[in-house]
């Protein structure tokens, strides 16, 4: 595989397009194509078998395309199908899970009230079960699924200010936001949303996400396996979608920093 091939990076829809700034804001030189299943959005309803279907079908098309490596910037598709994935192909695979060890790391030893959002079959999954049980029996976790905030951003309303408020109202409702010490951003869709968490919550609350350690960690894979691409001028990002709406092409335009 030439050190010049693309990454290849999807996701159900437009969250992963946060993904992708992170990979070029850590890795400039690097190609990037992006696939967005937004035809087939969200993928959090579905079942773990539709998700690994959807999964597969897309990581064939970039593998098609000469992708050196796969980034599921999807929690979801990593919950329900990267470890099948990493057994079917030879190439990297980069999952993502909700940023949880992060947010416990924050209190610097003390226990910790944690917010974790994220679909619903991120949460349901074994995967978000194992890791949560790594930090449960010192920290309160909480799980938050919030499927309403992927159909936002896939229906191009994460502009409209009176309904995200009025949601993650509804989202927030029950939790005493006084004694949370963090909320996770456990889609890629969410991240979108860190102004209007940072403004529905108290100052002291933190809001985290994976999207960092998943770049730095893609760059150390590439490192690792001396695939880093061999150029002084920036990489390329091109975007792609499943959906044949044409304003989900300038949506996702939109997104891309």
């Amino acid at each position: 595989m030439p050190n010049n091939a693309p990454i290849g990076v999807f996701d159900s829809g437009m969250g992963g397009i946060s993904v992708v700034n992170q990979i070029h804001q850590e890795l400039p030189q690097e190609d990037i194509l992006f696939f967005g299943d937004s035809a087939n959005a969200p993928y959090g309803t579905r079942s773990t078998a539709d998700v690994q279907k959807l999964s597969f079908a897309v990581a064939d098309h970039l593998i098609d395309l000469g992708a050196k490596a796969l980034v599921i910037a999807c929690n979801t598709a990593t919950s329900a199908a990267a470890q099948a994935m990493r057994e079917r192909y030879s190439i990297p695979i980069i999952g993502m899970e909700p940023a949880l060890k992060l947010a416990c790391d924050l209190g610097h030893g003390e226990p910790q009230h944690v917010i974790v959002t994220a679909t619903p079959l991120t949460l349901r999954e074994k995967k978000f079960a194992a890791l949560m049980e790594r930090f449960s029996a010192e920290h309160k976790i909480d799980k938050l699924p919030c499927p309403k905030l992927v159909e936002i951003v896939e229906n191009g309303q994460i502009q409209d200010a009176n309904l995200v408020r009025a949601t993650l109202a509804e989202y927030l409702a029950p939790f005493d936001l006084s004694s949370v010490n963090s909320i996770v951003l456990g889609c890629t869709h969410f991240t979108y949303y860190r102004d209007y968490f940072r403004a529905a919550v108290p100052k002291h609350v933190h809001i985290v996400d994976g999207n960092d350690g998943t770049a730095r960690h893609l760059h150390d894979v590439l490192e690792r396996t001396n695939a880093l691409a061999e150029r002084d001028t920036p990489g390329r990002v091109t975007l792609d979608n499943s959906s044949p709406d044409p304003r989900m092409r300038a949506l996702g335009e939109s997104f891309l920093q």
